[in-house]
């Protein structure tokens, strides 16, 4: 059962409770959310739950009706989200899993994990112990194929996963690998899923060639009642009458399990096809369903593979793969999951610890929890933050400039509505605040009412009026429905969840609709599907210096004679700069003078851009660069 715990509880009152349950014979797992504080509490006992809900500090009790308790969504309503390493598994995040279906080399090992990394992969994959059909076949290195996994991993700064294939391996294995993972054969060995439980790593799971869905859940019951906080799924294909492919995949298991469990759930298409030439539409196809990732074979001579070469693709096929899933990730509202230096990195925290907070990066933006801007800072970091939401878009930057926050993320422009020119201005305004990051998000509109609510209870529409604009088309649909602006979408959410009037209802994200506990009546509900903002991550100027930064804006006036504009477009012509945004705004005290608001790529080469900035100087009347930053 779920014991839902009040706001506020007392320590003392919440270890009442605790050993009251304890006492009983359950096994107790506190998980702390956004919202509230639960305690999950398993276990082959009987109990009026009238006995727990009278405990002082007990707002709830929910019991758990599914036979896999601790997996189930009744015991966590949020997606799990695993932490390996530097990588995120779960959540907003696609994460590619490659390497070689075994080590055959130290030299191989090395040569694949760099060919992957650069392609995109952040985890790597080999096997040490292959159980294999035949006897004959190769077995893997052992224990010395893990040495070389593991410094395969460290050279690349990848997380490394392998198969453990018996109890007698797992003290030894825990010390090479980062993910310990469970062979399909091995699905329901319940001794060794009962060992590794209490070892502390994450475990993924693979799905039995012959096992249905709810026995997969419940060997992970197993892993999560002996310990395992961190487990994650995998489906591989299942055994079927089928002969063509070496397994049929089971795409529909991926929003099934989704929707039983809160755990994350990836796909291996090499095992599940067998064929390499289907190995990328399967993934694809895969992630379109809804999983956190893939798990791809890859080798850089698969014709001469020791093991599963016909199923391997070529790096450059995986190259191919990587732009394909990057192409496909922002239509679903996900962000491929990247290796650190692609966000803040290390070196970028070290140069500048006086500017951060201890721990976390602390993230300011405009509006609610569930707001869009919070889904781009989400999809932006590779890492934890806590979030500082603001009211206005000035408070952002006031934010910043005083370091109650380490960084700022606003809105620039949208695909549908152009750009937002009062964050443009505060930009201009701020000179102390400098762009570090771009990040460009889906959004996707909902109708969100209370629990219950029917479209014929709905009287009055509450959203930003950008979300009401841009949902116009399906608003036509209900003539009679008063439509109010409201100063953020989360907000309005936040708004109607408080009132609790079911004649109203609210436009905004997926995530807003689960902050505030809504019902999404209807999804999608945007006129435009290709409706995509871009935001901006912000800083202090004296912590803006980023390494390698791919893009810049600057902002100019022009000089008061004839060809002005065009001598300056000439200079970015002439350095082989390409630019991506021009732009122009009215400058406020100085009727019928504007300012130029201009995006460029930056060259490879920084000299030859900042040559091209002191050219720029030279043929404006006021120049100012707002940010080289990486994108």
């Amino acid at each position: 059962m779920v014991i839902v715990l009040n706001h506020g509880i007392h320590e003392k009152d919440k270890q009442k409770i605790r050993n009251f349950l304890e006492k009983k014979g359950f096994t107790i797992r506190e998980i702390i959310g956004e919202e509230e504080t639960i305690l999950g509490a398993v276990g082959i006992v009987s109990i009026d739950v009238r006995e727990v809900e009278l405990l002082p500090g007990v707002s709830r009790v929910i019991p758990i009706t599914k036979p896999y308790k601790l997996a189930s969504r009744e015991f966590k309503k949020e997606d799990t989200i695993i932490p390996v390493g530097p990588v995120r598994i779960g959540g907003q995040r696609i994460v590619v899993i490659a390497g070689p279906c075994a080590v055959e080399s130290r030299e191989q090992i090395l040569e694949t994990a760099q060919k992957v990394k650069n392609s995109g992969a952040v985890i790597l994959r080999g096997g040490a112990y292959k159980p294999r059909t035949s006897p004959y076949s190769f077995q893997g290195l052992e224990e010395k194929g893990l040495q070389y996994l593991k410094e395969a991993g460290v050279a690349t700064g990848m997380p490394v996963i392998s198969e453990i294939v018996s109890t007698e391996l797992v003290d030894m294995m825990k010390e090479y690998v980062d993910i310990m993972q469970v062979g399909t054969r091995n699905m329901q060995n319940y001794e060794l899923l009962k060992r590794l439980g209490p070892i502390g790593k994450p475990i993924l799971l693979k799905r039995g060639y012959a096992a249905t869905i709810q026995e997969l859940l419940m060997a992970a019951e197993y892993l999560l009642a002996h310990g395992a906080e961190n487990v994650l799924f995998c489906e591989r294909g299942i055994r079927t009458f089928e002969t063509y492919t070496r397994n049929t995949l089971d795409i529909s298991a991926i929003p099934i399990i989704k929707k039983l469990s809160h755990l994350p759930i990836i796909v291996d298409p090499s095992h599940a096809t067998g064929i390499r030439e289907k190995v990328s539409p399967m993934a694809l196809a895969a992630i379109a369903a809804g999983a956190d990732g893939v798990i791809v074979e890859v080798h850089p001579d698969p014709d001469n593979a020791l093991s599963d070469g016909p199923q391997s693709l070529y790096p450059e096929q995986f190259e191919k793969l990587m732009r394909d899933i990057e192409a496909l990730a922002p239509v679903l509202g996900k962000e491929i999951s990247r290796l650190p230096d692609k966000s803040i990195s290390i070196s970028y925290r070290q140069k500048n610890k006086k500017l951060f907070h201890k721990g976390r990066l602390k993230v300011s933006f405009q509006g609610e929890r569930g707001a869009f801007s919070e889904k781009a800072i989400y999809s932006y970091f590779d890492e934890e933050v806590d979030l500082v939401p603001c009211a206005e878009f000035r408070d952002v930057f006031n934010s910043v400039l005083k370091a109650a926050s380490d960084i700022g993320v606003i809105p620039l422009e949208n695909s549908l509505s152009g750009s937002i020119h009062q964050n443009f201005d505060l930009l201009l305004q701020f000179p102390d605040i400098q762009i570090i990051g771009e990040k460009k998000i889906r959004i996707i509109h909902n109708l969100i009412t209370l629990p219950g609510a029917q479209l014929t209870d709905i009287k009055r529409v509450y959203s930003h009026p950008q979300g009401l604009a841009q949902c116009s088309h399906y608003l036509e649909n209900f003539p009679a429905w008063e439509k109010i602006a409201y100063y953020d979408t989360a907000g309005s959410v936040a708004f109607i969840a408080k009132n609790g009037n079911k004649e109203n209802a609210a436009i905004a994200s997926e995530e807003a609709a689960r902050v505030y506990n809504m019902d999404i009546l209807k999804e999608s509900i945007e006129t435009n599907a290709r409706n995509y903002t871009r935001f901006v991550v912000i800083a202090r100027g004296d912590a803006a210096q980023v390494d390698k930064p791919e893009k810049a804006s600057f902002v100019f006036s022009t000089l008061d004679k004839p060809g002005a504009l065009f001598h300056v477009l000439q200079v970015l012509t002439e350095n082989s700069i390409n630019m991506k945004k021009l732009e122009s705004r009215p400058i406020p005290g100085k009727p019928w003078e504007y300012m130029f608001y201009v995006d460029v790529d930056v060259p490879e080469e920084n000299s030859r851009f900042k040559e091209c900035v002191e050219k720029l100087k030279k043929e404006t009347e006021e120049f100012r660069v707002l940010g080289m930053y990486r994108i």
